[in-house]
């Protein structure tokens, strides 16, 4: 019975968060500088899901130049910012950690 009024709730609560922002879409308008705010909480999102796996891959912080996973996040971080190519980052940041991962071991 728990199972099933914790699966109540949680649907509850995803739900009306989501229906509330969808029944008000087209009623309110953002600012310029809303929007351009708004802009930056994808890549914002993605660091913090990313960063705890490349700065704590052992469950403790390793900030070593013997991180495979710092330096090869670093090198992508590089190609994404100079290339602006998903798939090329993605490539290149699994090349340069499984070599890194074959030269560090």
């Amino acid at each position: 019975m728990n199972e099933v009024v914790l699966i109540l709730g949680m649907f509850l609560a995803t739900f009306s968060v989501r229906y509330v922002l969808f029944a008000i879409a087209g009623k309110v308008t953002f600012s310029e500088g809303v929007i351009k705010a708004l802009g930056f909480v994808p890549p914002a999102v993605l660091i913090a899901i990313v960063m705890p796996a490349i700065a704590m891959p052992q469950g403790s912080l390793w900030l070593d130049w013997r991180n495979p996973w710092l330096i090869a996040g670093g090198i992508a971080a590089i190609v994404a910012w100079v290339r602006k190519d998903l798939l090329t980052t993605i490539v290149v940041g699994m090349v340069s950690f499984a070599l890194l991962r074959w030269w560090i071991n």
